[in-house]
């Protein structure tokens, strides 16, 4: 059972942290939410806001007014919530847990008797149990007796975050043997989704495992349009095919993965052990398909040197404005290494700079371009108009990565299109 009224801390106010905070505060707790950033906490106290999330400014604004406060050193609570990033060190090869060392370092010197602490960062197996398990257990609290430790993953899509924080199905894992009773009552006063229970490293391998499958099945779709562009057939089309199959579901393929999750996470996995991995090699298939795509262009263009290239799209997914390894950059990067005289980015939901490239309205990054990639399947994508893009390109070579537009409608306003 949960005490009436606790106090929560969450540790962290990035993309999951401050609507999990905002939305424990507008479920009537009284939360502190905390973040190392200096900057960070003026902002959000002066509720400027970063984030590009629907409904989310209004959202925490309100949480601001009533139940939320912003503090500069944590504070103690009889629960505390820890979501801080975890990237991936590519030169260790292995997860960077600096952060929620820290973290749990912190927390672990608040603690008192029959405090909770929840850890939601994606971490490799075994994190919560060993790891954090072990700080806490330096300051003197038993993880199986004195305080509930306790691992619960966040499995929101970007655009989706506050529904999908209320509504998706919730895992809960503990150490040590607790009852998950208190962490259950906590979520289950805003999850409308089923909260199933376990231990915390069958939690922290279940998310794990999510992203993982999601990116090895992204791949094979990948693998698909490249085999596919070999026997010039149509990659779509066949897949649409194979699917009226009732135990086949290939996924669309596309020029790689982005955001925070299936780009990082299932390398995880891999954390402390030498095991040859089927995830490892879906990992280089959907890195490599920006090379793929600069590949096609440079067949359509007969050499990239010297033309001017437009791409449509930099966020990673369409509708958002999350740019996190987005494949663009990999795309812009590629390109830049070639003698091609100019990059033009444009985005609907993205503004200012990337890689140094300031992005530009659509008509202005066609004119007088000689090839267009779409990148990204913004919805706004699938109503452009290949008059348009005559009217101001100097070519008419289109990369549609993501099958957005009719190939015969732009066939007959003169465009050569490639899609993947």
């Amino acid at each position: 059972m949960m005490d009436d009224n606790p106090r929560i801390c969450v540790h962290g106010l990035g993309y999951v942290g401050l609507p999990t905070a905002a939305i424990l505060a507008n479920s009537g707790f009284d939360v502190y939410g905390f973040d190392v950033d200096p900057q960070h906490r003026r902002d959000l106290k002066n509720q400027d806001f970063t984030f590009e999330e629907p409904d989310l400014e209004r959202f925490v604004s309100g949480a601001l007014e009533d139940g939320l406060t912003i503090v500069g050193d944590p504070r103690p609570a009889e629960f505390h919530v820890i979501c801080v990033p975890t990237p991936y060190d590519e030169n260790l090869d292995r997860t960077d847990l600096t952060y929620v060392e820290a973290a749990g370092e912190t927390v672990a010197s608040l603690l008192r008797p029959d405090d909770t602490v929840i850890l939601s960062s994606t971490v490799p197996p075994g994190t919560s149990a060993e790891k954090l398990r072990e700080i806490v257990e330096r300051e003197g609290f038993s993880a199986s007796e004195d305080v509930v430790l306790g691992y619960s993953p966040e499995t929101v899509l970007p655009g989706n975050t506050l529904r999908e924080l209320r509504e998706n199905d919730r895992l809960v894992g503990t150490v040590g043997g607790r009852q998950p009773d208190r962490i259950v009552a906590l979520y289950d006063s805003f999850v409308s989704g089923d909260i199933r229970t376990t231990d915390a490293t069958t939690a922290e391998f279940v998310k794990l495992v999510q992203n993982a499958y999601r990116d090895v099945n992204i791949a094979f779709a990948n693998e698909v349009a490249k085999l596919a562009d070999e026997f010039e057939i149509d990659s779509r089309g066949s897949i649409a095919l194979a699917n009226n199959h009732p135990r086949v579901d290939i996924l669309r393929p596309g020029p790689g993965v982005g955001g925070h999750c299936i780009p990082i996470d299932p390398l995880f996995l891999n954390h402390g052990n030498d095991i040859p991995m089927l995830i490892e090699t879906a990992r280089r298939v959907n890195d490599g398909m920006v090379g793929f795509v600069e590949q096609l262009l440079e067949a359509a263009l007969g050499e990239l040197a010297g033309s001017t290239v437009t791409i449509l799209g930099v966020a990673y997914k369409g509708g958002v404005a999350d740019t996190r390894k987005s494949p663009c950059f990999a795309l812009i990067d590629r390109l830049a290494r070639t003698e091609v005289d100019e990059i033009r980015l444009t985005d609907p939901y993205v503004n200012g700079e990337v890689r140094g490239r300031e992005l530009v309205a659509l008509e202005e990054s066609l004119e007088a371009s000689d090839a267009s990639v779409i990148l990204t399947d913004h919805p706004e994508y699938g109503a452009l108009d290949p008059e348009v893009f005559a009217d101001r390109m100097a070519g008419r070579t289109v990369v549609d990565t993501r099958a957005m537009v009719d190939e015969d409608r732009w066939a007959a306003a003169g465009f050569d299109v490639h899609q993947v």
